[in-house]
């Protein structure tokens, strides 16, 4: 299943793509995508129903985050051996988790804010794992039973406070709007092998990043498994898992993004981000 939220920022519905690809609204079934809802119980209900059945949502609606409530937003460094290798960096020998703030999270098609003083802003097309049970403590070869589905997300981020002063990764990755997530949470039955996915971003129309999650050093579910020792993991918790090579900071001359730029980002069976890159203020 294909589930995304639209409408305007803060008044999200639940809503689900048909076989057709057009928006079915949910609200009547699930008020929505957050917590208890993402579990296995309520994505069963919402693949048994008749979608045909349900309202068609008309025209094209703004699209929010698929995920209504994202209690943690975690990160993971260094997680491709491609990317590492380019910034000449080891290759982790155990997953390098970071946070950003719930707040950054916004839609797939939302403005990437530049505030000012953000001269290094950087892009990062992932792969986004949206937890959908609570987890602890979960073994490997059981890990990808907790997770509810799988989206887009860029980890944006500002490299000036990333990599200088005290390099505090939070700061760098945590502007609001820096979380771009989407467009839709797509269910694990579409995605039996996440290490199976192509990646790709342009930038106004160029190829930057291209990869596989065949490359990560770290796979989903070791991850999932390695967090949930130190963290209980929850109901709308994502992960996001890493980039593949081809960021600006690595680039020679660098590429930093500026006001009038546009992302397109794409992840295989997970749809495409399109965002623009707007002054803030």
């Amino acid at each position: 299943m294909k589930l995304l939220r639209y409408g305007q920022s803060g008044r999200e519905k639940p809503a689900i793509l048909d076989a057709s690809g057009r928006i079915r609204d949910l609200s009547q079934m699930v008020p929505d995508f957050a917590g208890d809802a993402l579990g296995r119980e309520s994505l069963n209900r919402i693949k048994a129903l008749d979608l045909a059945a349900l309202p068609l949502v008309e025209g094209e609606p703004r699209l929010g985050p698929p995920i209504g409530v994202v209690p943690k937003f975690l990160g993971i460094g260094l997680n491709y051996r491609d990317h590492a290798e380019e910034t000449g960096m080891p290759i982790p020998e155990v997953p390098i988790v970071f946070a950003k703030a719930s707040s950054c999270v916004s839609g797939p098609n939302d403005p990437v804010l530049q505030p000012k003083g953000f001269d290094r802003m950087d892009f990062e097309v992932e792969l986004a794992v949206v937890i959908g049970t609570r987890a602890k403590d979960v073994p490997e070869a059981r890990a990808l039973d907790y997770v509810a589905g799988y989206t887009i997300c860029n980890d944006v981020s500002e490299r000036s406070l990333q990599k200088g002063g005290p390099g505090e990764w939070i700061k760098a990755k945590s502007h609001d709007s820096f979380g771009p997530l989407g467009p839709w949470l797509v269910t694990t039955d579409e995605i039996p092998d996440p290490q199976r996915l192509d990646l790709a971003l342009d930038l106004n129309g160029a190829r930057m990043q291209t990869g596989s999650t065949s490359t990560m050093v770290f796979g989903v579910a070791a991850l999932v498994a390695y967090i949930s020792q130190y963290m209980t993991l929850m109901p709308g918790d994502v992960i996001t898992t890493g980039t593949p090579p081809g960021v600006g900071m690595a680039r020679n001359p660098r590429v930093f993004l500026k006001p009038g730029d546009e992302l397109r980002l794409t992840v295989s069976g997970l749809g495409e981000q399109l965002v623009k890159v707007v002054a803030e203020g």
